[in-house]
């Protein structure tokens, strides 16, 4: 997705873009469920700034700016990925049906993103007052996600309770905490969990990238990784996560995450 990267510079006002694009392809992979399907409509979103001076003044005022017209672009456009986005929700129609996309949005945008539900009513076109009934909705439908495994790879011993904590006031069961790569593959094998939280720097020196890619050769599972540095892991340049949250976090991040990617079933894109 070097494109991307590339073409940031024709629209950088100091710090505005270059700050907020990270964190603009981390909505999109969220709500969309994947890493290809977010990044290409982020791309869109900028190529489509190059053909309308409004658009760009919009995308240059700021990152509120710039996730609203992300959202008119992806709302609006007949591009080729949308076709594509049509073609997947298909394959999770029960999904989508069961929760709308439009409080979906509202969630991530103001528990993920960290937009005020004020930002999250002006990025979605809609009052503060709908904003949150947004928001609600989708906090109420999102619970209803039946209970799963979870398997914690962290060797922060705060980190991982307060993790297990959070899981727990979730409805979710935590069966194992790693603090290696070598014992999350171990514990996965024997437990097989069903949604993965993985820092990415372990006790031993390991990674969690690389201890999820192990995982993922033994079975298909959700991954959310947390960092202290998400923008390093948002570039657009190579396989990265669709689902990533930053450390210090907030226990409504993690929920709405782990809401999501239960939802879409997603991991890193091969």
């Amino acid at each position: 997705m070097t494109l991307i990267t590339e073409r940031a510079g024709s629209f950088r006002k100091p710090g505005d873009l270059a700050a907020s694009l990270p964190y603009l392809r981390r909505y999109a992979r969220s709500v969309t469920g994947r890493q290809a399907s977010g990044d290409a409509i982020v791309r869109a979103t900028l190529e489509a700034s190059l053909q309308d001076p409004a658009l760009l003044a919009e995308i240059n005022s700021g990152a509120v700016g710039l996730f609203r017209a992300f959202t008119k672009v992806w709302t609006t456009s007949d591009a080729g990925f949308a076709r594509g986005a049509e073609s997947f929700a298909a394959e999770t129609a029960s999904q989508i049906a069961r929760v709308p996309s439009f409080p979906r949005q509202a969630l991530l945008l103001n528990q993920l993103e960290d937009f005020s539900i004020a930002q999250t009513g002006e990025i979605l076109g809609v009052s503060e007052e709908e904003a949150a009934d947004l928001v609600q909705q989708a906090i109420a439908d999102l619970a209803l996600d039946r209970p799963v495994d979870v398997l914690i790879i962290e060797d922060e011993t705060l980190i991982a309770s307060h993790l297990e904590d959070i899981v727990a006031d979730a409805g979710h069961r935590v069966i194992g905490n790693a603090t290696t790569a070598a014992e999350a593959q171990t514990i996965f094998a024997a437990k097989r969990p069903g949604l993965v939280l993985s820092d990415m720097q372990l006790a031993d020196g390991s990674s969690g990238a690389d201890a999820v890619d192990s995982i993922l050769r033994i079975g298909d599972v959700p991954v959310i990784f947390i960092t202290a540095f998400p923008e390093l892991l948002l570039t657009g340049e190579r396989p990265e996560p669709a689902f990533l949250i930053g450390k210090p976090f907030r226990d409504e991040t993690v929920r709405a995450a782990i809401s999501q990617a239960l939802f879409f079933g997603s991991h890193v894109d091969k």
